[in-house]
């Protein structure tokens, strides 16, 4: 059984840019930052492309909902490998406001239109952190769910994964058609060489509107206000045990 993989990936701000609050208080600042793939949707791609190198799979699609900007993350993926992009064009402004289950619904439509049997999207995404959009999207597909994947194996009709969970591992089989969201420990991601890169520029990205997969994103959320994060106060050293219970006793922490 060779499978059709569809991957999620998102263009967020890049994890080594500092993050400033716009001035009214609503948003953060997007315009002339930096923005890459999302760090858990590179370790998705790379999977995928993995599965394909052992013949696992037969196809990679990268999708992207966003902005014109987003088709230099869906071009990223298909220097990492991917086959082809499907681009879900989402202006900037309304951008914002997609939600996960937005987004869960628009995976879901283009995995049912595909004939998917495989989804595979970074466990969360760092600018918002929502960690939903695997778990919705298995639910609308009803289809069975791995999340947190640090391993992943085929066999027959089925994939072996081995889960993150707070007391360390865990091992389950689901059955194909599956979701399954990645982990930090799955794999390292490659990096695309130029000759890749070329090649990408040439692979065909499909574009389409939500709207076009019968999807409505109009916001169920509003957001009232995004402020900085308190100002930790600067530490103090101490000599001793006797010091530091001193101390403690102090600040009314014992």
């Amino acid at each position: 059984m060779s499978l059709k993989v569809l991957v999620g990936v998102k263009r967020v701000i890049d994890y080594a840019v500092k993050i400033r609050v716009r001035p009214d208080k609503l948003g953060v600042v997007t315009d002339g930052v930096k923005h890459s793939m999302n760090p858990f949707d590179e370790i998705a791609i790379e999977e995928a492309v993995r599965l394909k190198e052992k013949k696992i799979a037969k196809e990679v699609i990268a999708v992207s909902c966003g902005p014109a900007q987003a088709q230099e993350t869906i071009r990223t993926a298909l220097a990492m490998g991917a086959d082809r992009g499907i681009h879900v064009e989402v202006p900037a402004k309304e951008m914002e406001k997609l939600e996960p289950l937005h987004v869960s619904k628009i995976l879901a439509k283009l995995v049912e239109k595909e004939g998917g049997d495989l989804l595979i999207v970074g466990k969360q995404a760092i600018d918002d952190d929502t960690n939903a959009t695997a778990q919705m999207t298995a639910s609308l597909l009803n289809w069975p769910q791995a999340t947190f994947a640090s391993e992943i194996k085929k066999t027959d009709g089925e994939l072996e994964v081995t889960r993150e969970i707070d007391g360390g591992l865990e091992s389950i089989k689901v059955k194909l058609p599956a979701v399954v969201s990645a982990d930090l420990r799955l794999n390292e991601p490659r990096y695309a060489t130029l000759p890749n890169i070329m090649k990408a520029k040439k692979k065909k990205i499909q574009k389409m509107k939500p709207g076009d997969l019968s999807v409505d994103v109009t916001p169920h959320l509003e957001v009232v206000e995004v402020l900085d994060p308190p100002v930790r106060e600067a530490g103090i050293k101490v000599d001793d045990v006797e010091g530091l219970v001193t101390k403690l006793k102090e600040a009314g922490r014992i």
